[in-house]
């Protein structure tokens, strides 16, 4: 697997994304899940197309994948991924995306995919970076872990997907609503010794 991974949006390096994806079928899966708690649709769906536009500028093909269509069917997510050269994250809210991919199985099949080193690009911003890590404690100063859109029934995901073993924290020293907040998870990772890498708005990070 190769990762695009980005403080905020697509960053400021779009050839990289399309270097890292020039042998590919340029299809994106883009999961919005992380805004799964929203209750401003109209707003939520305006930031949902400018998203995929910058995308589409690119040259590529982009498909909704909502993971609450796969919530408990894991085979046919896997299936349906298979499709995709790049399967896209944007950002949200951190734990509402974290319990998106875990009822879907979604958590589970991109370790695999990890693992097997399977020809995939996964990318993504804020929110779809911050889940890589080994864990999601911290981010808890930044969003409300307590959201639920899915049911209450559903625990907290602190644990991250640990296909990295350190944390991304986006938006730092960055003109962004966040940013403050984001000095407060900084904090909290050196004070609990949890490696961790900052990425200001506009910094990519590709790994390949």
């Amino acid at each position: 697997m190769k990762y695009y991974l980005s403080s905020f949006k697509i960053g400021n390096e779009e050839l990289e994304l399309k270097r890292i994806t020039e042998n590919g079928n340029k299809r994106i899966a883009f999961i919005s899940n992380a805004l799964d708690f929203a209750t401003d649709l109209a707003r939520r769906r305006q930031s949902d197309a400018l998203d995929i536009s910058e995308l589409e500028s690119l040259g590529f093909h982009v498909d909704i994948l909502d993971l609450k269509c796969f919530f408990n069917s894991r085979n046919e997510l896997e299936t349906k991924l298979e499709e995709y050269d790049v399967i896209w994250a944007r950002g949200g809210n951190t734990f509402v995306l974290a319990q998106a991919m875990k009822i879907s199985g979604f958590d589970e099949i991109i370790k695999k995919f990890h693992k097997n080193g399977r020809n995939v690009v996964y990318g993504g911003y804020s929110a779809g970076i911050c889940v890589l890590g080994p864990t999601l404690k911290g981010f808890h100063l930044v969003d409300d872990p307590t959201q639920k859109p899915y049911g209450e029934q559903h625990q907290t995901v602190w644990e991250g997907l640990n296909v990295l073993d350190y944390v991304i924290a986006p938006h730092y020293k960055s003109n962004h609503p966040e940013s403050e907040d984001i000095d407060k998870v900084v904090e909290y990772l050196i004070d609990n010794q949890i490696l961790f890498k900052v990425l200001r708005d506009g910094e990519v990070l590709v790994i390949e």
